[in-house]
């Protein structure tokens, strides 16, 4: 079932698939070298990609969160570390046009520059602090020099790090106790990535260290002040389900088309006959069905129905929470229809399951979703 709003947006996803259709060949090596998509990166920004969410009046497609979750479903479904890794720059975008959260002209200077072409993403997490959704204050400091800032520190899980142009940095302001978010360029003086990022899953995100030494920053770049505290739920943060969506999408095709094509001699037909792989099958169909409905509701909500988000922020965590295990349950059935092959270093499925699984990990975790709709429950 298409979840299309409008011709617009299917004609969009159509041409977006058809320039993307070799990041699933290049997958497999890409899991292997525990490289980076260097190659897709620069096909999407060819295609546009990184401008989708940004305003028309600064050239972009203007694109909306629905926009931006339907593309990220379909890159996802041919590389699920790519679509991870751009969807941390087109949701700042994206939200950043939202709410214009900054200083009106060192917004429109980032606007553009991401027109011409940068890159940007968030460097928030660090060895100590845990997942900055939990609140934790960083150690990464910005001490005032006349009218400059100079920062050091270190980030861990600084996504698409071989190709970022723009960092926000997260820094603790000792002489005002309180927490800044910095705008740092990539080429400043002090500004290094020590390559860390050696996991199982989700290994071409080139998610590594940040190195921040002296960096000398001018004073129009402490962009934002804040306490430290847990964050509220952004509807562009729904890129993270979406994208694991998209993978166990991928698991459902190969095994469907397993059960297709597959006959061992010992059967009359393909084991698409069999009772046991449609009822496997027909769970998979479900999954899905649950997860894209859930998933594409609650951003129509989210858009159509502003007023509604401080409700609609307790159902953000529980899409995310929900579509994941979801696809990481999806993923599992497919396994179990395709058997052992699935187990095969060159079979995608086992790829799948290692990516698919990274999402337990990524914001907001499990626990704290559960506790919230508790609560919400309990106490409101």
């Amino acid at each position: 079932m298409p979840f299309f709003q409008s011709k617009e947006q299917e004609d969009y996803i159509n041409s977006l698939n058809a320039a993307i259709q070799l990041f699933s060949e290049r997958a497999e090596a890409l899991d292997e070298s525990r490289g980076f998509p260097f190659e897709n990166m620069k096909e999407l920004k060819e295609f546009g990609y990184p401008t989708l969410t940004l305003a028309k009046e600064y050239g972009g497609s203007g694109g909306s969160l629905y926009d931006f979750l339907l593309a990220q479903e379909a890159i996802a479904t041919q590389c699920g570390p790519t679509a991870l890794a751009i969807g941390w720059h087109v949701g700042t975008v994206l939200s950043l046009t939202e709410k214009k959260p900054w200083n009106s002209d060192v917004l429109d200077e980032f606007f553009q520059e991401v027109a011409n072409g940068a890159i940007v993403n968030t460097a928030a997490t660090e060895p100590n602090s845990g997942s900055p959704t939990r609140g934790a204050r960083p150690e990464t400091v910005a001490t005032k020099q006349g009218n400059q800032w100079s920062i050091t520190g270190r980030k861990t899980f600084t996504t698409l790090s071989y190709i970022l142009d723009i960092i926000l940095v997260t820094a603790w302001i000792q002489e005002e106790e309180t927490m800044g978010t910095f705008l740092i360029h990539r080429n400043l003086d002090g500004v290094s990535i020590e390559e860390t990022w050696d996991m199982v899953s989700m290994q071409g995100t080139g998610s590594h260290d940040l190195v921040l030494q002296d960096v000398i920053v001018p004073e129009k770049y402490l962009v934002v002040r804040q306490q430290p505290g847990k964050k509220q739920g952004e509807g562009w943060l729904l890129h993270i389900p979406a994208c694991y969506l998209g993978i166990a999408t991928a698991a459902r095709n190969y095994a469907v088309e397993f059960a297709k094509t597959y006959k061992p001699n010992s059967l009359p037909s393909p084991i698409r006959d069999l009772p046991n792989v449609q009822r496997t099958i027909g769970e998979i169909e479900l999954e899905l069905a649950e997860a894209r409905h859930f998933l594409y509701s609650v951003a129509e909500k989210w858009e159509q129905q502003p007023e509604q988000r401080p409700f609609l922020m307790k159902e953000l965590g529980a899409v995310k929470h929900s579509v994941t295990n979801h696809a990481i349950s999806v993923v599992d059935k497919a396994m179990r229809v395709v058997g052992a092959k699935s187990l095969q270093r060159n079979n995608p499925l086992q790829r799948y399951y290692r990516d698919v699984r990274a999402g337990l990990h990524n914001p907001p975790m499990d626990d704290a979703t559960i506790t919230l709709l508790a609560k919400s429950a309990l106490y409101d």
